[in-house]
C-alpha cells in the first residue's frame, strides 16, 4: 500500500477539441485549455527558479571571476524569464515579449 514510485503522468499537450475561434462552444474543453495553460505556466516559473538558484550559487563560488564564469548562466535566466510571470515588473517591454522561438515556430 502506500504511493507508486516514479513520474507522475500528466497530459502534457493541449486539450482535444478547443476551438481558439469559438471557445465557449465546449465549456468542459475551454477549462482543459485553461489549466493547460496555467500548468505550462507554473512550469515555465519554476524551471526560472531553478536557473536562478544556480546562478546565485555561480556568483558566490566564482567571486569577482562571476562575469566571466557565468556568463551563460545569465543569458539562460533572462531566456527563461522572457514572457513568464503572473505580473510585468518594471523591466523594459522587450523583456516582456514571448521567446525568440515561440515567434520563429508561427511564422
Amino acid at each position: 500500500m502506500g504511493r507508486k514510485k516514479g513520474v507522475a503522468e500528466f497530459e502534457e499537450t493541449a486539450p482535444d477539441g478547443f476551438d481558439p475561434s469559438a471557445p465557449y462552444k465546449d465549456p468542459v474543453a475551454m477549462l482543459e485549455m485553461r489549466e493547460h495553460l496555467v500548468r505550462e505556466k507554473w512550469i515555465n516559473i519554476e524551471k526560472a527558479k531553478i536557473l536562478r538558484e544556480k546562478l546565485r550559487w555561480c556568483y558566490r563560488i566564482e567571486g569577482v571571476n562571476h562575469l566571466q564564469k557565468c556568463k551563460h548562466l545569465v543569458n539562460q535566466y533572462l531566456e527563461a524569464t522572457r514572457g513568464i510571470g503572473w505580473g510585468k515588473d518594471q523591466r523594459p517591454p522587450c523583456f516582456h515579449d514571448p521567446k525568440r522561438e515561440e515567434i520563429e515556430a508561427e511564422e
